[in-house]
């Protein structure tokens, strides 16, 4: 078992970030976002990560927000015991700080919380989850609009960069970023994010922002590869007609096609599964290339933005100290 996942993480190309001294990252990592906390819940995340690490899967992605560090490193420690690991070293975790963290004097201390929550020495990567600040306090879904606060880019990137200094994380960037936000960084930075991860798929192809990170440097990786879904929402990319089309005539899943093109784009892709038969078809996307035709066909799918600024907040209330304006996502 543990030399046929070695072959198969062995089969995944592998990305060098521009910033920072992490270990190259795996061009396909598996997400463990989920918004219910239960013991039930942390089994089920686990016994995926187990799974995944069985597949080939060596790249994983985390955050304060999403409860899910604390099963994740059970699943990396248990993996090394088993042998199916040679060591921590031979995965690339990412963690977030949560917007209630973003104020430079609780960087740090949010960071040694995840490590502590993770078991490990230090993150491959980190990232700052939003562009988007908020009152001092326990994580909270969906947050308060009177919460919000005014965003200290300098200060809260200056303790990034501390982060990254004392060895804490091999790297630092930022997610859900656009061009807006990341120039403020980019004005004040001593080193610059290595990452950007944002909404990007054939549904969401976010071309501005692309372009403009690969001049600045900054590596895409994207979230919701596979279209993501709000309740009541159509899912834009599993239920395309033209990625259906595509995917029948080379053989292939919609996933399969999705996670191509975005491999193609010269991306990262966060995918999320926990069914076991759907991680190995995940691994599957890197033997085969799209056609032109194919690619043509994808650029002229409409585009939807599924993940905004503010649907991480409730109904009720007002935004008093920040305008909405600034916390904005939403970059063709």
């Amino acid at each position: 078992m543990a030399s046929t996942a070695a072959a198969a993480a062995a089969a995944v190309p592998e990305v060098a970030l521009r910033s920072g001294n992490a270990r190259p990252m795996p061009a396909l990592g598996m997400g463990t976002v989920t918004t219910l906390q239960s013991p039930v819940v942390h089994e089920a995340t686990k016994n995926a990560v187990m799974a995944a690490i069985e597949a080939g899967f060596r790249h994983f992605d985390t955050a304060s927000m999403y409860g899910t560090e604390k099963p994740l490193g059970a699943a990396v420690a248990e993996a090394v015991r088993r042998g199916l690991l040679r060591s921590r070293e031979e995965v690339f975790v990412t963690s977030k700080l949560w917007c209630t963290h973003c104020h430079p004097d609780l960087v740090l201390p949010s960071l040694r919380d995840t490590l502590q929550n993770l078991q490990m020495e230090y993150l491959d990567l980190y990232l700052i989850h939003w562009p988007v600040s908020m009152k001092a306090g326990p994580i909270v879904f969906p947050a308060r609009r009177e919460d919000t606060v005014p965003f200290d880019f300098e200060g809260v990137w200056r303790a990034m960069e501390e982060c990254q200094r004392l060895g804490l994380a091999k790297a630092i960037g930022v997610s859900n970023f656009t061009t807006k936000h990341l120039d403020k960084i980019l004005a004040i930075a001593t080193i610059p994010p290595a990452v950007n991860q944002v909404e990007l798929n054939p549904a969401w192809q976010q071309r501005t922002l692309t372009r403009y990170c690969a001049e600045k440097g900054i590596h895409v990786a994207a979230y919701s590869p596979l279209g993501g879904q709000w309740p009541g929402e159509a899912n834009a990319v599993l239920g395309s007609e033209v990625l259906d089309e595509i995917a029948k005539a080379r053989g292939k899943t919609v996933a399969q096609v999705s996670l191509r093109w975005i491999y193609e784009q010269g991306a990262v892709s966060i995918v999320k599964s926990y069914n076991k038969d759907r991680l190995k078809q995940n691994l599957e996307i890197f033997d085969w290339e799209l056609t032109d035709e194919d690619r043509i066909k994808i650029s002229q799918i409409p585009q939807k933005k599924t993940v905004t600024a503010v649907r991480l907040f409730s109904q009720g209330g007002e935004f008093k100290s920040v305008d909405l304006s600034d916390m904005d996502i939403v970059e063709e």
